[in-house]
């Protein structure tokens, strides 16, 4: 029997833990399984623990081993690989990815949609004329954008030349049934030891990688310990997460003195009962684009404290769900962690101001159902429907 779905191949760098990774993730799981059948393409590899996140049993997983340098060398191989699986979609997603759009473009796929996250380290502020460059020459070969924020719309439109119309803004979505507030206090998380009630745990999830900048959070911490001192006894940092960045981290907390203080929970799965078991949740990073972790922290109740980069201040209601701080300053950064850890009913009050912000604007069905509008919408403009008429009944 044909299947006479339609193949969306999502092309990303590297299919691994991280929040642009997590959000392909949601997609596929929650995407109506009718109309689409869906493949990832990593252009080095498919962790097979990670992959194991999608739910769906019909997704297959590619890992190409791309060596370091420009993937020209790739061409031949992702031109094959398209014409041999004949997507109608090829997806690609933020700058380590986009090359594939010329290889794609040449096998004849009819739509080519590139989604831009947000930036790393390298260039944080989108500002390098290198990436501009880059991003203007690649841009003929792009069917369609999907900005996930506005400060990265503007971007493509003020420095990449793409026209309005060709953009399409999608924010990340959260599924609001798996991350769901504790009623009462503070939840208990399995193996913490932080599993005493009284304490006041502040903490975050993410790669210990330098654009995170966790260690920015620990000089926080240890202000703040000086800055809350009748309340420096209850006070907790829990970091989650694993990463080339955990040696500097770990020096950061030796530093301070603060090793009975923190705990480096590592990698874990338990996502939503993380986040419950914090009373305030920070993202210190020094670059984002939507960012997953402060979305599923503000749909478990969670107040969210972040840095002011990327589309945090889109998410975070300053002074309403949680606070903004500047990058790089763990001076503002305690300052505002200050607020929290002195007001228990502020830190109630903006966690149940958070929830309700994301069941009203960032829910998983309005992004799923943004993107399959968008898709459908390309393969109208392309063509795409009456082709797929003919794989249905066996053309």
């Amino acid at each position: 029997m044909i299947d006479s779905r339609l193949v969306v191949m999502h092309v990303v760098f590297n299919f691994n833990v991280g929040g642009l990774e997590n959000g392909i993730v949601n997609l596929i799981n929650h995407m109506d399984e009718a109309h689409f059948r869906h493949i990832v393409v990593a252009l080095t590899s498919c962790e097979p623990g990670f992959c194991r996140r999608v739910t769906r049993d019909d997704v297959e997983f590619i890992s190409l081993l791309k060596p370091p340098g420009h993937g020209i060398k790739l061409y031949p191989r992702l031109y094959r690989l398209f014409s041999d699986l004949r997507p109608a979609i090829v997806h690609t997603r933020n700058l380590a990815a986009l090359e594939a759009v010329v290889p794609a473009r040449a096998a004849g796929v009819p739509v080519r949609i590139h989604g831009e996250h947000g930036w790393d380290l390298s260039d944080p502020g989108g500002v390098r004329l290198k990436y501009k460059l880059v991003r203007r020459v690649y841009r003929p070969f792009v069917s369609h954008y999907v900005a996930l924020s506005g400060q990265i719309e503007r971007y493509l439109r003020r420095s990449v030349g793409v026209p309005e119309a060709r953009i399409a803004r999608i924010c990340n979505g959260v599924d609001v049934q798996r991350f769901t507030p504790v009623v009462g206090m503070r939840g208990m998380l399995e193996d913490s030891p932080f599993n005493v009630t009284g304490l006041i745990v502040i903490g975050t999830v993410g790669r210990l990688q330098p654009v995170k900048d966790q260690s920015n959070l620990v000089r926080a911490f240890a202000l703040l310990m000086q800055r809350a001192p009748n309340e420096a006894r209850r006070l907790r940092l829990m970091i989650v997460g694993d990463g080339p960045m955990r040696p500097q981290i770990e020096a950061e907390i030796a530093h301070f003195g603060l090793g009975d203080r923190v705990w480096l929970a590592g990698e874990r799965k338990d996502i939503p009962d993380v986040i419950r078991a914090m009373d305030v949740f920070v993202l210190p990073s020094r670059a984002e684009g939507i960012s997953n972790t402060i979305l599923e922290a503000m749909a478990c109740g969670v107040p969210v404290v972040a840095t002011e980069v990327g589309g945090n201040a889109e998410l975070v209601d300053h002074g309403c769900t949680g606070g903004l701080a500047p990058p790089n300053n763990s001076e503002a950064l305690a300052a505002i962690l200050e607020r929290y850890v002195k007001d228990a009913d502020l830190r109630a009050k903006h966690g149940l101001a958070a929830r309700e912000r994301i069941e009203a604007n960032f829910s998983i069905e309005h992004m799923v159902n943004s993107y399959q509008d968008l898709y459908m919408q390309q393969l109208r403009l392309a063509g795409v429907e009456s082709r797929a008429g003919l794989v249905a009944r066996g053309a």
